[in-house]
């Protein structure tokens, strides 16, 4: 994860460092500020340095917890970070509960009756969930649910309620993004689990099972799911960069006060400080997901060891 983590840093800081414009682009078009004013500005934060030095200084000072400061709100931008990932956290972590609530039922009972009337219905919901981007999914779910039939607000606004309304507010707020996220990672994965389990199911040690006379229910949940799901939990591990792009893109439609909202914001204003810190702690989560999808292949299959 270390050499992951570093290379990742690099490639986000050069290519950073590469996009035309900084911070201090404003400044030029203010006629109140001479030139070698914003000469020394720029060069008091260290833009006129090399990019390796302006690199190794920041690699030092997120080392010791020191996110750099954000130049369009003028506040630390680990400040910023803290306040808006709990919200993004929590549509990504319920939406992705969501979608293996969906995928896995789903998966087994149509791999365990293929061709069936269900399995054609799953099999349709799947390729149309999967189709349907989610800012598409997004605004439809805003037309439906919002504007027709009134029952969810479409934006996220400050709750002034106490006790269990403020939570059954927050909740309300969100049951939207979390729908439109989990519905298209619930489509996508129910094909990749009715197929694994349709290659697990025809092993022979699956027939053997029968064999012995277990039942058909202990002999799909404790012999055919367990190792089925190896490659599913690859692909959640895979699918997790997409994830967050999508939820980016529903934060934007829902208005969710989340780290993807900031990531558009930061991008807009040019808060170089803002964005390297976000697709940071983006690229820190996507490899914590490939850990935890590492340290699941154990638990799943037994012959797997980790020494």
């Amino acid at each position: 994860m270390i050499p992951s983590l570093l290379g990742i840093s690099v490639i986000l800081f050069t290519v950073l460092a590469m996009a035309p414009g900084d911070p201090f682009d404003e400044l030029a078009t203010n006629p109140a500020i001479p030139p070698e004013v914003r000469q020394a500005i720029r060069a008091s934060f260290g833009m006129d340095d090399p990019i390796y030095i302006r690199y190794l200084r920041w690699l030092a000072a997120m080392l010791k917890g020191d996110w750099g400061f954000s130049f369009a709100s003028r506040v630390n931008v680990d400040v910023l970070i803290m306040q808006r990932l709990p919200a993004t956290l929590f549509v990504i972590g319920s939406s992705q509960i969501l979608a293996l609530l969906v995928a896995l039922p789903v998966g087994v009972i149509s791999a365990t009756r293929p061709y069936s009337i269900f399995d054609q219905i799953a099999t349709t919901f799947s390729f149309v969930g999967f189709s349907l981007p989610t800012f598409f999914t997004g605004l439809l779910f805003i037309l439906v649910f919002s504007i027709t039939l009134d029952w969810l607000p479409f934006v996220y606004r400050d709750i002034h309620e106490t006790g269990w309304r403020w939570y059954w507010g927050h909740l309300r707020q969100s049951i939207m993004p979390i729908c439109v996220l989990g519905l298209f990672q619930g489509a996508s994965w129910t094909r990749y689990v009715r197929s694994s389990v349709l290659d697990v199911i025809r092993l022979d040690y699956v027939t053997t099972a029968r064999a012995k006379g277990l039942p058909e229910r202990a002999v799909i949940t404790k012999h055919v799911v367990r190792t089925a799901l190896i490659p599913v939990v690859t692909l959640v591990a895979l699918s997790m960069p997409a994830v967050f792009g999508g939820a980016i893109v529903t934060e934007q439609i829902f208005r969710v006060p989340g780290i993807g909202s900031l990531l558009i914001d930061a991008i807009i204003k040019n808060d170089t400080p803002v964005i390297m810190a976000v697709t940071f702690v983006f690229s820190c989560l996507v490899i914590f997901f490939n850990l935890v999808a590492d340290i699941l292949y154990g638990w799943l299959d037994p012959r797997i060891s980790y020494r």
